[in-house]
């Protein structure tokens, strides 16, 4: 059969076949370059939402740890069953560490220890109080030492100790009371006239048990005893030394003596508080007194120390909750002062009772309420009506982790406490806080000490100050380095040069900053004390250097241009800068004897200016190391992006090629340049190693370029294996790490804001 196409109809048909299969294969490559396009996409916002995530889970377990520090007290509901041992009033209750056993003294003598929990009784004992004497008053020490003492009609004095002896039979916990007499077992003489003891103080120290007491005839009486073992027969020896000192102004209220034997203070029955010295006690004086207690007709009412005996509590008849320690002035005498307030309870204070391992206390008034309170802090953790009567007795366990209260019906109560972070407060972290033993509120960070007395000291602004201050002298010497360097670099320099330079400084980046840190401590810090005027010098004399060498680069002769090409004119200042750092390294000791009398460092610290070895200077060289790879090569990277048709364009229009850079370049790059700076900055903000190693690592608030610092980042390195965990110490150090966080985040937020809006500003260029 023959075909009815005409040639032109099967020309046709061949274009159309070739042309369809070329339009399939563009459609499907279009397709594939879609589906990369929309997976692209895809990855890009599933990683971005993973940072996104990533930083907010951060945050939240951050947050999760200090959370607790905020948290105030807690008190569970009460226990209550009658007091153990007679019907009599009951003049002191304590309980032992684990809370398995208590005690409470009777005002007949007898001693009753039982289960706080249950009131089930455990041992009964008998303090000693003679037939023909009748209790007037009682005191008891500091709590850890367990020790107390009945005040009698016949001028002597009943002293006591309760006792826990701790075994494991069976493995199983065992705790075992005992009352101990450390004094004898008969009472001590205080008062030789035989005079009652109205009120009474006992206090015992390494020195020996000190009394104090205040007659029924207006006597102030103070008696030392020590109790000495015979060697050769086994006996106890007790010698005593008494002493009578001024009488107060008016009556008594209270008495105390505190661990050293140097201090005595009395509060009266018209709001006053006197300041004994006892160092020398037959010469002691009364040196201050002072109204603690504001109005008429009120009286101080409760008194006592917090642990160490150095602050003082005070509670007065109307309410109100004070603390005063003694702040001594420029005369070397210390005065009694109001140091901070708690919230006022609603009632006149009856009872206060210190914590035994921090500078907390628990406060009872007249109209059966608790408070629980913190020194430190100054915080008021909870006020809580527990009674419809007021409480006579409390006490908090050795642990803080429970109360035990009587309200004068015969009950007793016991409830467990939550309270585990009451140091902890945003007045204490932030603002200036007045710790015992200084003459003035301070800004203070020291988490540890030797002594169980120690006052913990959690400002978190000297390591803030610290980690600004450190950072900001590395920005100060790295910065014009890195950009002034990277301008250069990207445009006056060769491209074979360039091809050496920036490699070259980028490979600094992967030195890892220990060994920086390392050398700086154990190198720089004191190659630059011994030398310190060449600091100066270089500083000096090296733009100098540098400006002279470019005017004289002017008249340099024809055969040097031949060999020096353009953009290799950086290769000249090598020889410049190593001979004025010769120079000034050479000159120092010469410098020094003629102008700092041999010495710059002393001569620094003549006029006032500290001087530390690891110093803010040296963090300052050696992070600056550190962060110029950084901040150079993003800077070099926008300047040498910068289309090349503007350059061009303005060099074509008659300007210089600095005023192309200036009018130019600098504006289409700032977006690039300030985001290299806020890279930077945040890298030396988060630097640890260095700082660790070449500061003192001391934690104090100034911009004193010759002392150290403490930055959050190397506070949390160093004490992090130190702190318990779940303690106060613990958790802040994770606060100190959602501060850290928080200033990088926001830092990097609005860099980023001011970055996008230097773009949009200068992209129309």
């Amino acid at each position: 059969m023959e075909s009815t196409d005409t040639p032109g109809a099967k020309s046709s048909r061949v274009n159309s076949g070739a042309v369809l299969p070329g339009r399939e294969a563009r459609r499907r490559l279009r397709k594939v370059r879609m589906g990369k396009d929309v997976l692209t996409r895809l990855l890009v916002s599933i990683a971005g939402y993973g940072v996104v995530i990533s930083l907010a889970l951060i945050f939240i377990f951050l947050f999760a740890e200090v959370l607790p520090i905020l948290r105030g007290a807690n008190l569970e509901s009460p226990t209550s069953y009658s007091n153990p041992g007679p019907a009599v009033e009951t003049r002191y209750i304590a309980t032992e560490r684990y809370q398995e056993s208590a005690v409470r003294f009777s005002a007949d003598g007898q001693v009753n220890f039982f289960d706080p929990r249950s009131g089930e009784a455990q041992l009964e004992e008998q303090v000693g109080i003679p037939e023909t004497a009748t209790v007037r008053s009682f005191a008891f020490a500091e709590p850890r030492t367990r020790l107390v003492a009945y005040g009698l009609s016949d001028g002597t004095v009943a002293v006591a100790r309760h006792e826990y002896a701790l075994t494991y039979p069976d493995d199983v916990r065992l705790v075992t009371p005992k009352l101990e007499k450390p004094l004898g077992e008969d009472p001590v003489v205080l008062d030789d006239e035989g005079q009652p003891i109205e009120v009474l103080a006992v206090q015992e120290s390494a020195r020996g048990t000190t009394v104090a007491g205040y007659t029924a005839d207006g006597r102030m009486l103070m008696a030392r005893y020590e109790a000495r073992r015979s060697m050769m027969t086994g006996e106890t020896e007790l010698t005593r030394t008494v002493h009578e000192l001024p009488a107060p102004p008016s009556v008594p209220t209270r008495i105390l003596v505190d661990t050293t034997m140097r201090n005595l203070l009395v509060g009266d029955a018209q709001g006053f508080l006197h300041y004994y010295d006892i160092s020398q006690p037959d010469q002691a004086v009364i040196r201050d007194s002072k109204r603690v207690i504001e109005g008429d007709m009120v009286s101080v009412t409760a008194m006592e120390f917090l642990l160490g005996s150095v602050s003082v509590i005070v509670g007065g008849s109307e309410g109100s909750v004070s603390q005063y320690f003694l702040v001594r002035g420029d005369d070397n005498i210390g005065r009694i002062t109001r140091i901070r307030e708690f919230e006022r309870h609603p009632d006149s204070i009856t009872t206060i009772f210190p914590e035994y391992s921090r500078k907390g206390f628990v406060a009872g008034d007249a109209g059966g309420n608790v408070g629980i309170h913190y020194g430190t802090s100054a915080r008021t953790l909870k006020i809580e009506n527990v009674s419809e009567n007021p409480i006579a007795n409390l006490t908090v366990s050795p642990r803080n982790n429970g109360i035990l209260y009587t309200d004068g019906t015969g009950q007793m109560h016991h409830a467990e406490l939550w309270n585990r972070h009451p140091e902890v407060s945003m007045k204490a972290l932030w603002n200036k806080v007045w710790y015992e033993g200084r003459s003035q509120p301070d800004y203070v960070w020291q988490s540890s000490s030797a002594t169980d007395e120690f006052e913990p000291k959690f400002s978190l602004v000297p390591l803030t100050v610290g980690t600004l201050k450190a950072a900001f002298y590395a920005m100060l010497f790295a910065m014009p380095l890195a950009i002034f360097g990277a301008i250069y670099t990207a445009y006056f320099m060769s491209p074979k040069m360039r091809g050496m330079v920036k490699p070259t400084i980028e490979v600094m980046e992967a030195l890892p900053t220990v060994i920086l840190g390392f050398l700086a401590g154990l190198w720089m810090a004191p190659f630059l004390e011994n030398h310190l005027p060449s600091v100066f010098t270089v500083l000096i004399m090296m733009p100098l250097a540098m400006l002279a060498m470019a005017w004289l680069w002017r008249f340099r002769p024809a055969w040097i241009k031949h060999h020096i090409p353009p953009g290799w004119e950086a290769a000249i200042l090598i020889p410049v800068v190593l001979v004025v750092g010769w120079f000034a390294v050479w000159s120092s000791p010469l410098i020094e004897v003629a102008f700092f009398d041999g010495n710059m460092r002393q001569w620094l610290t003549d006029v006032g200016i500290t001087y530390d070895q690891r110093n803010a200077l040296v963090v300052g060289v050696a992070m600056g190391f550190a962060v110029i790879p950084t901040i150079f090569s993003i800077a070099e990277d926008a300047v040498f992006n910068v289309p090349k048709h503007l350059t061009q364009g303005s060099l074509a229009l008659g300007a210089t090629p600095w005023q192309t850079v200036i009018g130019v370049v600098l504006l289409t790059a700032s977006p690039g340049i300030f985001s290299a700076v806020m890279i930077g900055f945040g890298r030396a903000v988060g630097e640890t190693m260095i700082v660790l190693m070449a500061t003192g690592n001391s934690p104090v608030v100034n911009f004193n370029i010759f002392e150290g610092m403490r930055t959050l980042s190397a506070n949390i390195a160093v004490e992090m294996p130190e702190a318990a965990v779940g303690g106060s110490h613990y958790r802040l150090l994770f606060l100190a790490a959602l501060v850290l966080f928080g200033f990088t985040f926001i830092l990097n937020t609005l860099a980023e804001v001011v970055r996008q809006r230097l773009r949009a500003k200068y992209s129309s260029l």
